[in-house]
This record gives C-alpha cells, sequence and structure tokens, in this order.
C-alpha cells in the first residue's frame, strides 16, 4: 500500500492505493485454493483488508477487520493473508478495513470454479468486472474528522465512479 497521485474530475490528489493502481488489482482464484496474499504497508495509515464475502471458516485471523479479528497492519510492516476459497464461486469485493481508506483501497475478488467444473449457469460470452465506488476530491479522512468535529453527516461524494472512473457526466472524467 503506497500513496500515489491520480486526477479525477479535473482534481488532483493523493490517494492511498495497492500497486499504484484504483480501483485495486482483481484477486482472481479458484473454488479450492489456497490464497497467499502479503501486504506490506508503505504509508503513514494503519491499515488491514478485508476480504468481503470469503467464508473464513478456520482462518479467522485473515478476515481482515481492525482490532476484531487482526491488528492493524502499522507503517513500514507487513502481514500475510492466508486462507482457503471453500464452497465458493462468484465476484466479491476486497477492500481496507480501517476508517474510510476503503475509498481508495478496494478492489475486486474473482473466484471461478475448480478446473474441469463447469459454471452452475450457462457460461458466460463474456466477462466484465465492474466496481461501483465514489470519488471525493477531498481527502475522505479529513471528510469524516470534520463530520465527527461538528455532528454532522460527513459531504457527500463528488461523484459516483465505474472502475474508478466517474463517466461522461463529468467535465474532465476521463482526465
Amino acid at each position: 500500500i503506497r500513496y500515489h497521485n491520480v486526477t479525477i474530475l479535473c482534481h488532483t490528489r493523493t490517494i492511498l492505493s495497492v500497486n499504484r493502481r484504483y480501483p485495486g488489482p482483481p484477486l482472481v482464484a479458484r473454488e479450492g485454493d489456497r490464497v497467499i496474499v502479503k501486504v506490506i504497508n508503505h504509508v503513514a495509515n494503519n491499515v488491514s483488508i478485508h476480504w468481503h464475502g470469503i467464508r473464513q471458516l478456520t482462518t479467522g485471523w485473515s478476515d481482515g477487520p481492525s482490532y476484531v479479528t487482526q491488528c492493524p497492519i502499522q507503517t513500514n510492516q507487513s502481514y500475510i493473508y492466508n486462507f482457503t476459497i471453500t464452497g465458493q464461486r462468484g465476484t466479491l469485493l476486497w477492500h481496507a478495513h480501517i476508517s474510510w481508506l476503503r475509498a481508495t483501497i478496494h478492489g475486486p475478488i474473482i473466484i471461478l470454479p475448480k478446473l474441469n467444473q463447469s459454471y452452475p449457469f450457462q457460461k458466460p460470452h463474456k466477462e466484465v468486472t465492474i466496481i461501483l465506488g465514489e470519488w471525493f476530491n477531498e481527502d475522505p479522512e479529513a471528510i469524516i474528522s470534520q463530520a465527527l468535529k461538528t455532528g454532522g453527516g460527513p459531504n457527500v461524494s463528488d461523484a459516483y465512479t465505474i472502475n474508478g472512473l466517474p463517466g461522461l457526466l463529468y467535465n474532465c472524467s476521463s482526465k
């Protein structure tokens, strides 16, 4: 996890991301696969990764909620997540699980059937991963901090995104 600059809605902002990608890279596995992911934290924030929807039957310490199943990964430290995909197929989500870091630290989990096994439905002609999100021109951590100080709700996002882009309804959507 590192800092890098992105420009969306004609606004350049430093974000936290995985492998300098927003949204983050897909995790692709097959049902029954053992998944091992080493997360190295190169930023000032504590962080953890939650594998949303993954059944953590005997690996609760790899589930990711900070202060619940694990301590967060501190600056310049690492953690190895180790779990097996059991009885699941489909598309799920991984995301940061501390504060509002999930605003930019997230990506898809794609679970394919075991080799030589078919989908429980007709094989699709084409598969396209779609990640819905929100974009904030300001740092989401600052937005939530301000909301906590005032007692009000956080400001709404500046744009909704599909695969990290706000779409053609917004000026500068592709810049």
